[in-house]
């Protein structure tokens, strides 16, 4: 009997049954698709010893003036900087506090309960002690991680015995770092459960919720870098501070300035600042006399570096004296809050997605705000800048962006716009590209050779000019074995190598993500893994490396 040549189409495709899938895959397990014929794909390599606390679920990469190679690091419980396979904490601190005296109290074990009134802290979230005097001060001035009692107390694990009783002093002083959020989203149901009268509920029975995923946005500004948890502050890491300097709230670094003792004040700052911006002071030493701690005063009458002030009243400062080591503690009209963030390649605008509007801490899950150009510290709206605001109607919040060459690609929850630069006086400007369209998670869109592809809830997109629905020939396996509870740790990424985008996902029953599905938009074909009993990048081991080896041997199933 003479051979035949079998011819198999490339891809898998679990649309119709293994029978009526002929000439095609059916399944495939770590095995991807070049120039039609399968393969194994490669296997993972740990790229450093070193380990950092947390799971991961944000990573960027840039290069600083001093060629040195980073990447940002954003866990549920810190912000590490990775350069040379070491990992530099740079976590914010949240809040500076002086406890009580003696607020440790140990019982004999390395268990120690630390009494600190409205303490704001989540568990695993860090904490740092300084001032404690005594026999243990040695071993508890250090950082810890921490477990919550209630809202006035909670307990560290110390590296020796402590003795019962309370200890510590009096001068101890507490520097809380941003809280650590949840590893996974951990869903609630039953009483107490959502909020009261949650819609869809009834007497007698409980809502549903779940905890937030802890998720952070950054992007480089030149050297340095610009980030912040989503739903959190925005805060800015100056890289000539160096790998071990924390990263701080951008609207705490308004510089120092200097007053004159006149009618009205005449102050000379170190940063350009712009009409109407709003500033208050504080001093290492002694503010001017005339000048309050925590009061917003208003800039007017700018000449380069100099300006005056007025009261919100709108009368022009006098000062009395010039005080010493005075600096500007808060610029007013920076975000306090983001859902997303962005930094433009054109003309170099910082933009926030989902921010609080001006004068107000409230977030407008709608609202984009930019500031001025080539200006990370200006956001009040000036004829002299471009800094300005605009918001989108049509969803009911910002999810996340993409920026591609000419545009900042916007997603809510319902709609698709487009974010382009248009010049003074509108600046930026939003057109809406698609609506009823959907997207699984903020980190669900990438970009694959200058086009924008992303998942949604039931299906995927893509956007090449137009919003289209991507073809999927494993759309029903996906859809139908995904678990919706956690769909906030769905996150993509791209092998420009083999011209694939990648899509990782929780299977239905799994906490964690356990699969992913490759696109291929190159040859335009699909191909996915059997579930993973080790899991992936962002989950579990990555607090040892940033991807994990699965220990299955690759596997070819196919139907003739």
């Amino acid at each position: 009997m003479p051979l035949q040549k079998i011819l198999f189409k490339p891809g898998v495709n679990k649309e119709n049954t293994r029978y009526t899938t002929e000439g095609g895959w059916y399944e495939a397990d770590k095995v991807r698709f070049r120039q039609g014929n399968p393969e194994v794909i490669g296997g993972w390599q740990r790229i450093s010893a070193n380990t950092y606390n947390g799971v991961c679920r944000s990573l960027w990469n840039w290069v600083t003036l001093g060629f040195l190679n980073l990447v940002g690091v954003g866990t549920n419980t810190k912000f590490y900087i990775q350069n040379g396979g070491a990992y530099y904490d740079i976590n914010p601190l949240r809040v500076t506090t002086a406890l009580g005296a003696n607020p440790f109290t140990g019982n004999g074990t390395t268990t120690v309960t630390v009494t600190a009134t409205s303490h704001g802290a989540t568990t695993g979230s860090f904490v740092t002690f300084s001032g404690a005097t005594g026999t243990y001060a040695a071993t508890l001035n250090a950082e810890f991680q921490l477990t919550v009692v209630n809202a006035n107390s909670y307990t560290i694990t110390t590296t020796s015995v402590v003795a019962a009783g309370a200890t510590g002093g009096s001068a101890v002083l507490a520097a809380y770092q941003v809280n650590a959020g949840p590893a996974y989203p951990v869903p609630l149901t039953g009483w107490g459960a959502g909020s009261w009268g949650q819609t869809g509920t009834t007497w007698g029975n409980g809502g549903t919720s779940s905890s937030s995923l802890q998720l952070w946005n950054q992007i480089n500004y030149g050297e340095d870098l610009v980030f912040g948890p989503r739903g959190g502050g925005l805060y800015y890491w100056d890289a000539t501070g160096g790998l071990t300097t924390r990263g701080v709230l951008l609207n705490s670094l308004g510089g120092t300035v200097t007053f004159t003792s006149a009618s009205p004040t005449v102050v000379t700052s170190t940063i350009l600042y712009t009409e109407g911006a709003a500033l208050q002071f504080a001093a290492t030493t002694a503010l001017p006399t005339g000048i309050s701690a925590a009061t917003t005063y208003y800039v007017f009458e700018v000449n380069g570096l100099t300006f005056k002030l007025l009261d919100s009243a709108g009368n022009a400062v006098n000062t009395s004296s010039t005080g010493t080591g005075v600096y500007v503690s808060l610029i007013a009209d920076v975000p306090v809050v983001q859902n997303n963030l962005t930094v433009s390649d054109i003309s170099r605008f910082v933009i926030v997605f989902g921010t609080n509007d001006y004068g107000s801490n409230a977030i407008d899950p709608m609202l984009i705000r930019w500031s001025a150009q080539d200006d990370i510290y200006n956001w009040t709206p000036d004829p002299t800048n471009q800094a300005g605001f605009t918001r989108l109607s049509h969803g009911s919040e910002i999810v996340t962006t993409v920026q591609t060459r000419q545009e900042v690609v916007v997603f809510t929850d319902s709609s698709i716009y487009s974010l382009q630069y248009l010049g003074p006086p509108y600046v930026w400007a939003a057109q809406l590209l698609g609506d009823n369209i959907s997207i699984i998670s903020p980190n669900a869109a990438v970009i694959g050779s200058g086009i924008v592809y992303w998942m949604g809830v039931d299906k995927f997109y893509v956007y090449d000019g137009r919003v289209q629905t991507l073809n999927c020939d494993l759309r029903r396996f996906i859809f139908q074995d995904i678990n919706l509870e956690q769909t906030a740790q769905v996150f993509s990424g791209t092998n420009e190598g083999f011209n694939e985008v990648w899509w990782f996902y929780p299977s239905s029953g799994s906490n964690l993500v356990d699969r992913y599905v490759i696109y291929n938009y190159t040859e335009k074909i699909w191909y996915i893994t059997a579930r993973w009993h080790v899991l992936l990048g962002w989950t579990r081991d990555c607090a040892t490396i940033l991807w994990q080896r699965c220990t299955p041997q690759p596997q070819i199933l196919a139907t003739l």
